[in-house]
């Protein structure tokens, strides 16, 4: 085996610029040749744009790419279809290398119950916040006469009234009745004994009054169905605001109201 001679101090200091010379080649070697072949160094990914996509619509960009994804989180979103991505990391145009996991957030699969709070004799603004809440929609204001201007006066959903309390999924509709402030108008009581509770109901409603409670009497005289009385009652000079109820007695059974 060749020896390196180290007599001379000149001699020792070639023995050790030969040895530093290996290990820089070592070094070289192992981080510029070794480790980009054994992981990729220097191939990069971009990360494409998955949200507002469906899952299988993301699965298959990512798989196109070379990437995994993970769902780790699931949220409503009103509005929103259900099982679509609505957030990931890493974010859109971020450089990961291949087989990278992306992590998910995408909306339910059905919307979660919420009980339905009790907006009556709120103000408008006050209830549209409430139901901002609790991620239900606001309809359309539905303006009635009524001397409480901007009070809501009925809350319905499906166009049924409907109670506080009862569950109703997250991004429903409700529509508010409210006052419009004219219930202080007066006019002649109308008169609606003697006609059929459907048409008495009609000319009520058409008068911008409210039905008030229906009641159950007994007249054999009388065709099932018949007004026979009414409280307010039509006499010569009585008059009534916009926006009151009037209570009805009618003959036979009272179906109740759908």
């Amino acid at each position: 085996m060749t020896k390196v001679s180290t007599r001379s101090f000149f001699d020792l200091l070639i023995h050790i610029g030969i040895t530093l010379a290996l290990l820089a080649a070592l070094f070289l070697v192992f981080f510029f040749v070794y480790l980009p072949f054994t992981t990729n160094h220097g191939q990069t990914i971009t990360v494409p744009d998955v949200t507002r996509l469906s899952l299988d619509e993301m699965q298959n960009l990512l798989d196109d790419r070379d990437l995994r994804y993970e769902v780790s989180d699931c949220t409503f979103v009103s509005g929103a279809q259900p099982l679509t991505v609505i957030q990931q990391y890493p974010r859109a145009n971020a450089k990961v290398k291949e087989g990278r996991k992306i992590y998910v957030t995408v909306t339910k699969r059905v919307a979660p119950m919420v009980q339905m709070p009790n907006l009556v004799s709120l103000t408008l603004r006050s209830a549209e916040l409430n139901l901002k809440s609790l991620d239900l929609i606001s309809g359309d204001p539905i303006y009635v006469p009524d001397v409480a201007k901007n009070s809501v006066l009925r809350q319905l959903y499906n166009g049924k009234e409907i109670a506080p309390g009862t569950p109703v999924p997250k991004g429903s509709q409700i529509d508010l009745e409210v006052g419009d402030g004219l219930g202080s108008t007066m006019f002649e009581i109308p008169n609606v004994v003697g006609l059929p509770l459907d048409e008495a109901e009609a000319a009520i409603r058409g008068s911008n009054l409210k039905v008030g409670t229906k009641i159950s009497v007994e007249d054999p005289e009388k065709e099932v169905g018949t007004v026979v009385r009414q409280r307010p009652e039509a006499r010569s000079g009585e008059r009534i605001r916009v926006g009151e109820t009037m209570d009805l007695w009618i003959v036979g059974p009272i179906e109740p109201d759908q």
